[in-house]
């Protein structure tokens, strides 16, 4: 039997049953669509995260407190619940006085409840200075202003405040601007909201944040006088890996360090940052498509079922042609190619569903929400799904094919 009389003959056997060939396809549009979804939503989640990043420029360095780990990014000391106090504002001085250093913003962190009247949250706030919003991307306000240099040296007690927190703590009709809240029963005036559709970095929640001067943080509310972080916004004009080295040869000549491998802080770039975050999503989406992927598996399964049942109620049909010159490996050519048939127009079919799904959540979060998502649709994913719908026919169909390839003729023709 040539191949095109296979290919006719498969496609009428499986027309002949519309509702079982769609049926027995589910299973395959399911878990084809499963693994676009996923890995679509994992690329678009990689994409909104990295251009984020790369959002606040690509001249910031991140000193962190601490020995370098073996890694190429570490998290900080602090959140490893280790207190480590090298930086100091004899740092921020120092890296002031670098050609190669634009800005060094001291950063300390802390939580606590924030309450105005009867009205309260528990949320981070951070101290720092007022180039904090330049290097954060926080310095868009909905209202009201950030505050300044003035402000940090003379350590008033002026807050700004993320936009959910301002609805939490005052709600659509009072005016935020001037209330006084309290935290840690510290009192600050609010002089500015941030505005909702600005994206931050560091990890920063611009929705529920407070951010004041670094001098009222450390002595008022947290008592230290170090620092948990420092950014340092490099010289544009500097190639970053010089930048990184000269403020590395600068806190080592502060601390009195003669030995690199003996340094007490960590020196992370935004490549750092990317690379480990790339990474991360990454595995997560190849994690995700895996778990998916298992629902391909049950509808594999399914269709080989289905052919099993096919070769037994075809079983005179087979012994017929046996009869009038089929070979085995006619028959086997004939059962295994409806397999691949079925499970590749079920990858079709699933690439169109997964499609579909993918732009309603991309509409979805792009008209109904602030994030910024990314559409994405990546080629492998669809590459992939067509490859493992045709690996899967013949996976799951070779078993039932070889069954109706090897049965008797004479046997085939007795049976009712």
């Amino acid at each position: 039997m040539f191949l095109k009389d296979a290919f006719k003959t498969s496609t009428r056997s499986l027309l002949h049953g519309k509702m079982r060939s769609l049926l027995t396809m589910l299973g395959i549009v399911i878990g084809i669509a499963s693994v676009i979804v996923l890995m679509s939503i994992g690329q678009s989640a990689q994409d909104l995260i990295l251009n984020e990043v790369q959002g606040i420029g690509s001249n910031l360095i991140i000193i962190m407190p601490g020995a370098p780990s073996n890694g190429k990014f570490s998290a900080p000391a602090s959140a490893q619940g280790i207190v480590i106090t090298s930086l100091q504002q004899q740092d921020i001085d120092a890296l002031q006085r670098e050609p190669s250093v634009d800005l060094a913003v001291p950063e300390v962190r802390g939580q606590a409840e924030i309450v105005y009247g009867n009205n309260n949250a528990t949320v981070s706030y951070v101290g720092s200075t007022a180039d904090f919003f330049a290097v954060s991307n926080l310095a868009k306000v909905s209202e009201g202003q950030i505050f300044t240099k003035s402000d940090v040296d003379s350590a008033n007690h002026v807050v700004v405040i993320g936009p959910t927190l301002a609805q939490t703590l005052f709600g659509p009709n009072i005016d935020p601007i001037n209330k006084t809240i309290r935290v840690k029963d510290v009192s600050f005036r609010v002089i500015g909201v941030l505005d909702k559709s600005g994206t931050g970095a560091f990890g920063i929640d611009i929705g529920n944040i407070v951010i004041m001067p670094v001098t009222v943080a450390q002595k008022q509310l947290l008592g230290i006088t170090y620092f948990n972080v420092i950014i340092v916004q490099a010289n544009a004009d500097y190639n970053i890996d010089f930048a990184t080295s000269r403020i590395s040869f600068t806190l080592q000549h502060d601390h009195g360090i003669t030995d690199p491998n003996k340094d007490d802080f960590n020196i992370e770039t935004q490549a750092d940052i990317l690379s480990l975050l790339g990474n991360i999503t990454s595995i997560l989406t190849l994690f995700l498509a895996a778990i998916a992927s298992i629902s391909l598996v049950v509808g594999g399964i399914g269709i080989m079922n289905i052919m099993l049942v096919s070769v037994t109620e075809r079983t005179r049909e087979i012994g017929l042609r046996k009869a009038v010159g089929a070979t085995n490996n006619d028959i086997l050519q004939q059962f295994l190619i409806e397999s691949v048939l079925l499970t590749f127009a079920g990858g079709v079919v699933g690439i169109a569903v997964g499609a579909a799904i993918v732009g309603l959540v991309y509409v979805v979060l792009a008209n109904f929400t602030t994030i910024g998502w990314v559409f994405a649709f990546p080629l492998s994913a669809v590459i992939l799904g067509l490859v493992v719908s045709g690996v899967a026919g013949i996976a799951f169909g070779i078993y039932p094919a070889n069954q109706a390839a090897h049965k008797n003729p004479i046997d085939a023709l007795r049976y009712e």
